[in-house]
């Protein structure tokens, strides 16, 4: 794709990613991503922000092959999405600096081998002139690295937010607009990577809604033209709100948990609770993410393998776990053959979900009367826990 323009100074550059399905080996990409840089050309200096994935270092490359000179480029946040493009960069405009926080500057140089003496740190609320317009450096640290930072032009208004409010979609529009497409795509992004920084980006947000913002432009996804609507996302996203929500991640060997795992749905719905059930086998791990955002309880199924709980169920609770949602409440339920410690093996697992445990229902072989009665029961537990905190 070539250049497209923002303003009369900024032009979108970077590569659509069509057909990349897998971030970092784990985080599903069902409908790609981009990689976006931005350049600036000010009457005295231009600047560019952030680069591309090394995969696709060539369009870029491409598309600065009439820019004869570029003064600093800003890397934003080292992963290599942003940053694996720019030791190339730095080769073809030798003249050039490249600027970050202090943070990153021994990542850019451990993980991309960077000379140290081409690069220039920045400090919080530092401004850079570039002639008739002025870039001012905001730290926003952990969002979601330690080392990122958000760069600010005040004279068109744009703020240039890296990972920040981004989306992973692959698209030919520049604008997001309100199309509820990018929406959902944004809160994907935000449950997959900036869920377990909740407390630093609820103060990030507050940093940048200080500035007179009319565009905010991520490393991913389209240009939010109307950026009202992401922050006011975010702020939901991070506040003590609860949606009416139970989250069901479950599988199943031989029926008996997906009986159980159904007689609970049913018996929570007729109290007047949301259920979303998930089947691990077949689930978009990104769309359990996204469940979790606002959910209050998470219930837990998992047949027995080994005493333990199903290695599916193991890792899905494993990564629960590093997303830290706000969850307030806990069940587990599921069913073994002889002899089970699969309960005390998933608490072990979720130290950093601060949740109450509600109960839980273990069933011998296929669910009998009893087991049934100890799955109504738990739906009511987990009722008026609900009813409790809704009011």
């Amino acid at each position: 794709m070539e250049p497209r323009k923002l303003t009369d100074r900024v032009q979108w550059m970077g590569a659509v990613d069509w057909n990349r399905r897998l971030f970092d080996t784990l985080i599903p990409l069902p409908d790609g991503t981009s990689y976006n840089a931005y350049l600036i050309k000010g009457s005295e200096k231009t600047v560019l922000i952030d680069a591309v994935d090394p995969a696709m270092q060539s369009i870029l490359l491409h598309q600065l092959k009439g820019v004869e000179r570029i003064d600093y480029i800003v890397s934003q946040h080292t992963e290599q999405d942003h940053s694996g493009a720019i030791p190339v960069l730095l080769e073809k405009y030798p003249e050039c600096t490249l600027l970050c926080s202090e943070k990153a500057k021994s990542l850019l140089i451990d993980h991309l081998l960077i000379d140290p003496a081409r690069i220039k740190t920045v400090a919080d609320e530092e401004t850079l002139s570039l002639g008739d317009c002025n870039l001012k450096f905001y730290m926003t640290p952990w969002v979601h690295w330690p080392e990122t930072m958000v760069t600010y032009l005040p004279e068109d208004k744009l703020l240039f937010s890296c990972d920040f409010l981004g989306s992973h979609i692959a698209t030919t529009r520049l604008l997001a607009g309100n199309d509820p497409f990018v929406a959902e795509a944004a809160k994907r992004y935000f449950a997959e990577i900036m869920m377990p920084f909740r407390t630093f980006v609820k103060k990030n947000i507050e940093k940048i809604k200080t500035l007179d913002i009319a565009m905010v432009a991520p490393s991913h996804g389209p240009v939010y033209d109307q950026p009202d609507w992401i922050i006011r996302d975010y702020e939901d996203w991070v506040s003590d709100r609860y949606d009416n929500l139970v989250v069901l991640p479950y599988i199943s060997m031989h029926g008996s948990t997906e009986v159980m795992a159904d007689f609970l749905l049913t018996a929570l719905v007729k109290r007047g609770i949301e259920v979303q059930k998930f089947e691990l086998s077949t689930t978009d791990i990104g769309k359990l993410a996204m469940s979790l955002v606002s959910a209050l309880t998470i219930v837990i199924g998992t047949p027995t393998v080994h005493v333990g709980p199903h290695p599916t169920v193991f890792s899905a609770t494993h990564l629960a776990n590093a997303l830290k949602p706000k969850l307030k409440y806990a069940a587990i339920i599921g069913s073994y053959g002889w002899g089970t410690k699969a309960v005390e093996q998933i608490s072990g697992l979720i130290p950093n979900l601060k949740v109450e445990v509600l109960g839980t229902t273990l069933c011998k072989g296929y669910p009998k009367e009893a087991d049934f009665a100890s799955l109504d029961a738990l739906a009511e537990t987990i009722a008026q826990k609900h009813r409790e905190h809704f009011g």
